[in-house]
């Protein structure tokens, strides 16, 4: 049969075997109580993080297929370089090593066969080259390789076209036919010329594929499992048309998996708990599932255990359906219109008896379930007049905080009349009927509040009024600030030698009239402080007379000294009168 390229439509469940990310090793934390070889980490590498690579080079058949040169990528992210030396690839190792050696074969706890290299610590599903025969060497070149899907028919795919068929493709045929003869095998030097037209058919069909270049660097995912990663699945091919399709099998892991899933049939069925066999059979026969078990004491005993199982399970539904029923009367008979907390249960069996609610419950559940839904009426009652009790003293609160005319001076009498007045308080019923008790304290806290505020608007004004007053104080004492930066003012200044400047600024002007401190009062208190800066601006005169190295005699003039003093830059914050005092002390 020609070869045709095929879908994967129609097959069903057919996936590849899965196999684990070429150069991963496995922890050692599964593999310690079975007594297998302990993984190594390099130091700096966290155990816990793996290597994926790339899905070309791991699953595919790729990753038996050698480039010239490639790097294979590892979990340390050390590169082994592949010759394509006598058509067989092979690992560069160190002198000396035996690398055949150092590979062992192993079990793995779940009855899988894999494979670990004691010197280089790396762990893989794939038998390495090392071990490989000459025959699966050859084979391995093939970017052909055979797969079995799960309904257990064999096809084939090809990683690198992602070709998929049912028939074996003439390159692997060819292969096979070249591995199977001893005589050309053997033969085989380490780049040996085409010697036969199937080796140069071989060759020549190698050297039409054209193969990816291997990544550079593969970025690390996820963290390493416990065994090797299986990667991801290859597409399966579309059965050709002609070729009648397979029943649907299914295939348990384990006899407990079976159970289950015969378990599984009997309840997407509905069998009842107290269904007898032969019934039973009516309803699963013609299931796949029903095959699941093989032996009919098996089938009946997973049957029986079933039954009891689903007893459990419809006596726990009924239970659910009964206190289902209850919260259904219970929210219909609190929804009802026609409930109140007077009424009695006579008079609620006579309304309601007609109703399914109402008789899918029995009469003893249904009289204790009445009483604590009047209970919960009149609670609710209660909340409810609460809540409008509460709703009208808001409104009639926000009625009176709408009347302009109504002060804190205004009386109960003025304003029952402006309320007779007011539409919104008029028009609403429920304002009508508010207790008169609760209208009364509205408006008294109302007042209390309109009284409130204008207290507070007095305490903001007498607040802002001395805050001026503050301010004008405090605008003065910067104008004397002024006048003694200037040299107006020292401690040797009186009143009525700068009354004549002071009396032409306008801060002067402000404090006059206001209560508390006077100008002159601020003058003086400002000349007081200039005097008992005095000793210590003397110490200051002092020392930088001394560093100056000048003298005081008789015939020292004020001139000289002050030229002296003012010289040095620590007389900046002196006063004039201080200094003027020094001189004459």
């Amino acid at each position: 049969m020609a070869n045709k390229q095929l879908g994967t439509a129609g097959i069903q469940n057919a996936n590849p075997p899965l196999i684990p990310a070429f150069g991963i090793q496995m922890p050692a934390g599964h593999l310690s109580s079975s007594g297998l070889p302990q993984p190594y980490v390099p130091p700096g590498l966290d155990g816990s993080a793996g290597f994926h690579a790339s899905p070309i080079y791991t699953s595919s058949p790729l990753a038996n297929f050698h480039v010239n040169p490639g790097v294979i990528p590892t979990p340390t992210g050390v590169s082994s370089q592949i010759n394509l030396s006598g058509g067989v690839g092979s690992l560069h190792d160190s002198p000396g090593q035996d690398k055949k050696s150092a590979w062992g074969e192993h079990k793995a706890p779940d009855g899988r066969t894999y494979y670990y290299n004691s010197i280089t610590k790396e762990s893989s599903w794939e038998k390495p080259e090392e071990l490989k025969t000459p025959q699966e060497k050859l084979l391995s070149q093939c970017p052909w390789k055979e797969y079995k899907s799960d309904a257990g028919k064999i096809y084939y795919h090809n990683a690198v076209t992602k070709e998929s068929r049912w028939t074996k493709p003439k390159e692997l045929e060819d292969l096979e036919v070249v591995a199977a003869t001893p005589q050309i095998l053997s033969s085989l030097p380490g780049k040996p010329e085409p010697s036969s037209a199937i080796e140069q058919a071989m060759q020549a069909t190698l050297a039409s594929i054209e193969l990816p270049p291997p990544p550079s660097a593969i970025p690390v995912q996820q963290p390493l499992p416990d065994l090797p990663v299986e990667m991801k699945k290859e597409p399966v091919p579309e059965p050709e048309k002609d070729e009648p399709q397979k029943k649907e099998t299914y295939v348990f892991k384990n006899k407990k998996e079976a159970i289950e899933a015969f378990k599984c049939l009997l309840k997407e069925k509905e069998v009842p708990s107290n269904a007898s066999w032969e019934s039973a059979m009516k309803l699963i026969i013609n299931d796949l599932r029903y095959g699941a078990l093989k032996h009919l004491n098996e089938k009946k005993q997973a049957f029986n255990e079933y039954k009891t199982q689903r007893a459990k399970e419809e006596k726990e539904e009924q239970r659910l359906r009964a206190k289902q029923a209850k919260e259904d009367l219970e929210q219909f008979l609190l929804n009802s219109d026609k409930m109140n907390s007077s009424i009695k249960y006579w008079k609620a069996d006579t309304i309601f008896g007609e109703d399914d609610a109402w008789k899918n419950v029995s009469e003893r559940e249904r009289r204790d379930l009445f009483d604590d839904v009047v209970h919960l009426i009149a609670k609710r009652e209660k909340e409810d007049a609460k809540i409008l009790r509460k709703r009208n003293i808001k409104v009639f609160s926000e009625i009176l905080d709408s009347m302009p005319n109504l002060t804190y001076t205004t009386t109960w009498s003025e304003a029952q009349q402006m309320l007779l007045d007011n539409p919104r308080f008029t028009e609403d019923p429920d304002l009508e009927n508010m207790d008169k008790e609760d209208a009364l304290i509205c408006f008294e806290d109302h007042i209390r509040l309109l009284e409130q505020e204008n207290d507070d608007e007095k305490e903001r004004e007498r607040r802002r009024y001395k805050r001026n007053q503050r301010k004008n104080r405090e605008s003065f004492i910067v104008l004397l600030d002024e006048l003694h930066n200037q040299g107006k003012l020292n401690s040797m200044s009186l009143w009525m030698d700068l009354f004549s400047v002071i009396s032409q600024d306008m801060r002067f002007g402000r404090m006059l009239g206001q209560p508390g401190s006077t100008p002159l009062d601020l003058f003086k208190f400002y000349v007081e402080d200039l005097k008992s800066r005095f000793h210590d601006e003397k110490k200051i005169v002092k020392e930088i007379l001394k560093d100056k190295g000048f003298y005081i005699d008789i015939s020292t003039t004020y001139e000289s000294f002050s030229s002296t003093i003012l010289s040095d830059k620590r007389s900046a914050n002196l006063d004039s009168g201080n200094i003027k005092l020094t001189y004459n002390s």
